[in-house]
């Protein structure tokens, strides 16, 4: 047998491959959107779920900051900020998980605004281009928000209370003598030049670390309140 009728019959026994069939009435087309629906609840969920964990994480490690730092006056002023690092560092990474979790959720809402409230609240008019959209989104996903918009939500959720808690301990912390490592007897630093000298960071002085806190908090203000976020609401009143 030459190669020629080899290659035939191996083509005649090699199993045919074909795309899996479309929808083809309207009650296959609704089971699709039933099951696509649950799909995307469920990657929604998985992100929503990763997210609240990083959150979870920075609260226990402020916590844990905030405790190690004032309970004893030979702890350095140091560990909050660390802290203050270590939450920016989990900011960012919840950051990203929810630029995920907004791809998935902006595909769940336009299911449900323009299919499932057709359903039970019809318009007159109904968006004829979602479904192209989302067809599109499918073929070729997109984030939704960039790192910047998504780190400023997460921002005025949660992570600007932590801040905040963080620079009122670091404040307390180099301005009261009881709890530096001298162990004074004031509640009150005496004056300006006292606290700056508590600011001092090993061979950094004081003024260096205290204006470097102030840059970084003026960044982060900047970062919550000043950035452009026109599509916040766009998910109605309930959003994360």
């Amino acid at each position: 047998m030459d190669e020629a009728q080899k290659q035939l019959q191996e083509e005649n026994i090699a199993p045919k491959w074909s795309a899996p069939p479309l929808p083809a009435t309207s009650a296959e087309y609704i089971t699709v959107l039933a099951h696509y629906h649950r799909a995307e609840m469920g990657r929604m969920a998985g992100w929503r779920d990763r997210i609240d964990r990083t959150t979870n994480w920075a609260i226990t490690g402020v916590a844990a900051m905030l405790s190690l730092s004032l309970s004893t006056p030979t702890s350095h002023h140091g560990v909050l900020l660390f802290a203050m690092v270590l939450v920016q560092l989990l900011l960012l990474i919840e950051a990203r998980r929810y630029r995920f979790f907004d791809v998935y959720r902006g595909r769940v809402r336009r299911l449900e605004k323009h299919y499932f409230a057709q359903i039970l609240a019809p318009l007159p008019e109904p968006d004829s281009e979602w479904s192209r959209l989302l067809g599109q989104d499918l073929r070729r996903p997109q984030f939704m928000i960039s790192i910047r918009t998504a780190m400023a939500r997460r921002l005025r959720r949660n992570y600007m209370w932590m801040f905040l808690i963080l620079l009122l301990a670091w404040v307390l912390k180099i301005s009261t003598p009881k709890l530096q490592d001298e162990g004074g007897t004031l509640d009150v630093a005496r004056s300006l030049h006292e606290i700056v000298g508590n600011a001092a960071f090993g061979p950094i002085p004081g003024w260096a670390i205290l204006v470097a806190v102030v840059m970084f908090y003026c960044w982060l203000a900047y970062a919550a309140l000043l950035t452009d976020d026109p599509d916040e609401k766009e998910h109605g009143a309930v959003h994360v």
